[in-house]
């Protein structure tokens, strides 16, 4: 069953190679995924499952090992899911990347480490059925939850400003704050597509892991830099 869940914000920026100059801007961002992920651990899964936005509709699975990237952001930087694994294939999606980057510095090593893309079309139903398959993996699985809230917050926002994007986004945090299942379950699916929110399939995943869990959840962070979205939260 679903023992503990973190989610995080994925954006490349948050890592400061990538960041460059504004590396200090999501200086409170890292600290906070950084205690989401003490959390994660001190939970002692048997399993810890990554979970984050896919070019690809999906799943698509990604094993321990699988390489990333941010060649593409302009920085010779190159991380892998967890720690390398011979014989793991293809290239981790950004987000997954992201989560490589974020579990580096812990050397996690006290479970076995499976990535999970999920794509933007991916229907409601489908990302709790995918939830409820993963929390029965193992006798206790943990979630590493990668996707931003909006990305119209505000004139200069990847999106540009949408005046719905902050009460979504609202919503958004006091669902993962509170562990609030039936919440993130009912998230508009079309609104956040219009709103380009990454982590509404990626969130009802978590919706449909935890389910009979009780888990409780806290918010770390809220804010809205470059006018997206970015939350981090724990579950356990």
């Amino acid at each position: 069953m679903l023992v503990a869940a973190a989610v995080c914000p994925c954006p490349p920026l948050l890592v400061p190679e990538v960041a460059a100059g504004a590396a200090p801007e999501l200086d409170a961002a890292r600290a906070a995924c950084a205690d989401a992920l003490g959390l994660l651990a001190a939970a002692r899964p048997d399993l810890l499952v990554v979970v984050g936005p896919d070019a690809e509709t999906g799943p698509t699975a990604y094993a321990q090992g699988t390489p990333g990237s941010f060649r593409g952001f302009g920085v010779e930087r190159d991380v892998t899911l967890g720690q390398t694994r011979d014989g793991a294939a293809g290239t981790l999606p950004p987000s997954l990347a992201v989560a490589g980057w974020l579990l580096e510095p812990t050397g996690w090593a006290d479970a076995p480490i499976e990535g999970l893309g999920v794509g933007e079309p991916l229907a409601v139903e489908r990302c709790i059925e995918i939830g409820s398959e993963i929390a029965v993996r193992a006798e206790r699985v943990a979630l590493l939850v990668m996707g931003d809230a909006s990305a119209c917050r505000t004139l200069k926002a990847p999106g540009y400003l949408d005046e719905r994007a902050e009460p979504f986004d609202a919503d958004a945090a006091r669902a993962l704050g509170s562990a609030d299942l039936a919440a993130l379950k009912g998230l508009d699916t079309e609104l956040a597509r219009e709103l380009k929110v990454s982590g509404r399939a990626p969130w009802q995943v978590l919706a449909g892991a935890a389910d009979g869990a009780a888990l409780r959840g806290a918010l770390l962070y809220e804010d809205a830099p470059y006018g997206v979205g970015y939350l981090v939260a724990a579950w356990s």
